[in-house]
């Protein structure tokens, strides 16, 4: 045999056996990835724990929720989504993965990252007076705005002195909607009150829908756009989130993918769902494979090794409290046994959701539910996900 002819057969034989190992390991990784999904979900060797002597479909059927969606994040990649139950209570349609819900509140969080991409490019700056950015509407000048103006960053952490504390109940799609000025006023058809102030920035933490309402408005503003297309542009495209919309009401050829709102009994209600004029409080349809996008998107960010919208800088903004509250820009902020995690939670009229990762470890969670009893079944999944996965939360129960 030609030398030459040698050297290429012992090449072709190391492909062999290397491409054999690969396909070994994939398939290795793909039942350990089974048997954690069946640990999750079944019943829980016993710690003392009134749930772990139930599956989590007995979970979810203990307390009324119809349909669960689920995406795992592992080594800063999605490990695996799933979804249970039933997206209509009434037709029965199976949640998929690409089932859309309300993400409710977790609308937040997404937001920022738009306002802290327009920083980025220069657009809008994060600690300037917000009502250099508005035209339509002025934070009121008084003795709270003297010394510290209201700025983007106060109004994404909860701590711009807004008052109104409220999140919003939405409205019927049969019901006439305000216009963004109506809601910031309190005036009819706008079902919440006024936003007002009553401390000066960075005082004192209070949770304001409001808030975010006002930098709903001076972002359209500023960039000239409807906000629905400014977060497509900015965020929802860049990231993949191909299954996710700020429309508000839902675009008609979506309809048929998005999952129904159900009571606290499990039961369908009035209306499939309600609309939310305040879309970058409330607005976002989407699903945990897309929300796991945006979590990795920071967790990739911030270990340096490239995001797709924000840089190193900006990521950092998303969980660097300010010093008031537990809130950096858009981001809850907490110590869970010996891990630091952001998280974001949502409670939409018939609809519960929340979002989990660790700042550093590349890991997390998406939940999504279609019910208004959804809290306690997010709380035990969250729980077997980290219990199975062994997160910086083992030494001490996850804070419920």
């Amino acid at each position: 045999m030609k030398k030459s002819n040698y050297y290429l057969l012992v090449i072709i034989l190391l492909a062999g056996v290397l491409l054999i190992g690969a396909s070994h390991s994939g398939v290795r990784a793909q039942d350990l990835t089974a048997a954690i999904i069946a640990q999750i979900e079944g019943k829980q060797p016993s710690s003392g724990r009134e749930l772990d002597a139930l599956t989590l479909q007995e979970v979810m059927q203990k307390y009324n929720v119809p349909g669960i969606s689920v995406a795992v994040i592992k080594d800063y990649r999605i490990q695996w989504v799933k979804g249970y139950g039933v997206a209509d209570i009434e037709t029965k349609e199976p949640v998929k993965t690409d089932t859309l819900f309300q993400a409710a509140s977790i609308s937040k969080p997404v937001t920022a990252m738009a306002v802290l991409k327009a920083v980025q490019d220069g657009r809008v700056l994060l600690d300037d007076d917000i009502n250099k950015m508005l035209r339509s509407w002025k934070v009121p000048q008084s003795d709270f705005t003297k010394s510290m103006p209201v700025t983007p960053r106060s109004l994404l952490s909860h701590t711009s002195g807004a008052d109104d504390g409220f999140g919003f109940p939405g409205y019927s799609p049969a019901q006439p909607r305000p216009t963004l000025l109506q809601i910031i006023a309190g005036e009819k058809p706008s079902n919440t009150k006024p936003v007002l102030f009553a401390r000066a920035p960075y005082t004192a933490f209070k949770y304001s829908g409001g808030g975010l309402t006002i930098m709903q408005l001076a972002l359209m503003e500023a960039l000239k756009k409807p906000f629905a297309e400014i977060m497509m542009k900015s965020v929802l495209a860049p990231l993949g989130m191909a299954n996710s919309t700020y429309e508000q009401p839902l675009p008609a050829g979506v309809e048929a993918k998005a999952a129904r709102a159900h009571s606290l009994q499990g039961k369908s209600m009035d209306a499939k769902w309600h609309i939310y004029p305040e879309q970058a409080a409330a607005g976002l349809w989407t699903t945990p494979t897309d929300l796991a996008l945006f979590i990795v998107e920071i967790q990739q960010s911030l270990n340096g090794s490239g995001g797709r919208v924000l840089s190193r800088k900006m990521a950092q903004e998303m969980i660097t409290p300010t010093g008031v509250g537990p809130f950096a820009v858009g981001l809850t902020i907490s110590k869970r046994g010996e891990g630091w995690y952001f998280n974001h939670s949502g409670g939409n009229w018939g609809f519960r959701c929340d979002m989990v990762a660790h700042i550093r470890k590349g890991y997390g969670v998406v939940i999504m539910t279609n019910g208004d009893n959804g809290g306690p079944v997010i709380r035990e999944f969250e729980e077997r996900v980290a219990m199975a996965y062994k997160w910086d939360t083992l030494d001490k129960p996850l804070q419920r």
